[in-house]
């Protein structure tokens, strides 16, 4: 009978561990949220204020009930605003005119970071550096659009503007503008996409900046000094977001090719059409090595054995060149039904298996929020109940700050019922609730906001009396407390 018995226990902590390294405590869950061409939020120009706010509410519950932790919302999609800027002009994409606050008025961006984080997500704000207008001759550009008051800044390619990388006043005007958010703004992160110097047109034409070029008076090659000026802009901004009061974390979401292995050693064994350092010129892999940046999301939106960019050869490519930072892996919903691939309804949760075995990847943004709406290929349901049905804490970063939090105190009022509160003097944001065999076998089960929890009651999270419940104080950097036992 004890042989039994022993079995039984043995098997139990087997599938325990499984479980919990299926479900880690750790995982960054985002989602992007693209208001360009009214992709994401708002789905439509010339929505009321209300319709606005119900909508974006409406998408955080969705995102939430998916078992997300993060949104990433793209606030300055063309050099213009989805909230009250000094600097530039409302966007076009809330009010269906450049320049024309919403009516009755609200601050989109202050509205959105509260509800986002009430339930319990972080939120990034997505800026595009570069683009200044989406489609010359069609978008609606405000007198005040610094296209306007500054046109000498901007070259013209494509149907599009862009500021010119060249300029170091366009790399102040830049950091001018991030300064602005972290300071009058509750964002958790800074984040940027893949468009630094624009992708290449059908005609595969020269980007038209060769007179600033030949004024530039350098030695390096034209290609080297489009590296370098972008360089300039992503070391300028890192510094200008560490200078801050209050640091916030900064992130970069490359196309998914730094360079492939025909053009350089270190190169990913792929034949993608273009990639990052010679064509966009973004040297991605400097940026992580000299740590100009806190998280990586690399976009990689092909399948698993796709014949020119395989996803499982990208992942690992990408997850041995992290130095230190966090990874986390751009994932593409949207292409479900596409083809043979995204039609099977195990592309998506394959690949998120795969990356949960990779040491130094951290977690998942998916591309992007729409694509939710529809439940494509049943995924909503397979994050809901299987990938997503325990909640994570969005991974610390060591590096900005590792000091845990002190305990939560816990008062027992009677043989369920319990009260917390918290003395210690760091900030904390979230009690973690775990259950488990013991401290070191214990899976995360809830994340509670400080101002929503008054008591615990035993009995409605313990359904076995083989576990023990655990609490924690989670930080703002989502560091965690040692972990006090309720029962």
């Amino acid at each position: 009978m004890k042989k039994i018995i022993q079995f039984f226990i043995c098997l139990f902590l087997l599938c325990y561990s499984s479980y919990a390294q299926q479900n880690p405590t750790f995982e960054f869950r985002g989602v992007w949220v693209a208001s360009v061409l009214n992709t994401d939020f708002p789905s439509e120009k010339n929505l009321t204020t209300e319709q606005q706010k119900a909508e974006f509410i409406q998408l955080a519950d969705l995102h939430k009930k998916n078992g997300m932790n993060a949104l990433i919302v793209q606030v300055r999609p063309a050099a213009d605003a989805l909230y009250n800027s000094p600097y530039e002009p409302w966007s076009e994409y809330l009010t269906g005119t450049q320049g024309v606050a919403p009516n009755p008025y609200y601050d989109p961006l202050q509205f959105m970071i509260e509800e986002t984080h009430k339930r319990g997500m972080e939120f990034h704000a997505w800026l595009n550096p570069y683009r200044a207008v989406f489609k010359i001759g069609e978008s609606s550009i405000a007198a005040n659009h610094i296209t306007k008051t500054k046109p000498e800044w901007f070259l013209s390619y494509d149907g599009k503007k862009y500021f010119n990388p060249a300029l170091q006043e366009v790399r102040d005007h830049f950091t001018k503008i991030v300064t602005d958010i972290i300071t009058r703004y509750n964002v958790d992160g800074i984040h940027i996409d893949d468009y630094f110097y624009p992708y290449p047109d059908k005609k595969n034409s020269d980007f038209p900046d060769s007179k600033f070029y030949r004024e530039s008076n350098t030695t390096l090659s034209k290609a080297d000094w489009r590296r370098s000026n972008c360089d300039s802009i992503i070391f300028q901004l890192w510094r200008t977001i560490n200078a801050q009061p209050r640091r916030v974390k900064f992130g970069i979401s490359p196309f998914g090719v730094w360079r492939n292995i025909t053009q350089d050693p270190y190169g990913s064994n792929t034949k993608a059409g273009i990639n990052n350092f010679d064509d966009l010129y973004a040297n991605i892999i400097l940026w992580l090595k000299n740590g100009w940046m806190d998280y990586c999301v690399p976009q990689l939106y092909w399948e698993r054995k796709h014949t020119l960019c395989d996803y499982d050869v990208l992942l690992d490519w990408w997850n041995r060149y992290t130095f230190g930072r966090h990874l986390y892996i751009g994932q593409a919903p949207y292409r479900a039904g596409t083809n043979k691939a995204w039609k099977d309804k195990e592309e998506l949760p394959n690949q998120i298996k795969i990356l949960r075995t990779c040491s130094a990847t951290q977690g998942s943004v998916y591309f992007s929020s729409k694509s939710f709406n529809s439940n494509p290929n049943g995924w909503n349901d397979s994050l809901q109940n299987n990938y997503y049905n325990t909640p994570a804490i969005v991974p610390p970063m060591p590096w900005i700050d590792d000091v845990k939090p002190a305990e939560p105190l816990v008062i027992s009022k009677n043989d369920n019922t319990f009260s917390i509160t918290y003395k210690g003097k760091k900030q904390i944001k979230n009690y973690a609730l775990f259950t488990g065999l013991n401290e070191n076998a214990a899976t995360l089960k809830q994340l509670i906001l400080v101002n929503d929890i008054d008591e615990i009651n035993v009995d409605e999270l313990l359904k076995d009396k083989f576990t023990k419940l655990f609490i924690a104080s989670v930080s703002v950097n989502n560091n965690i407390s040692e972990l006090v036992e309720i029962r």
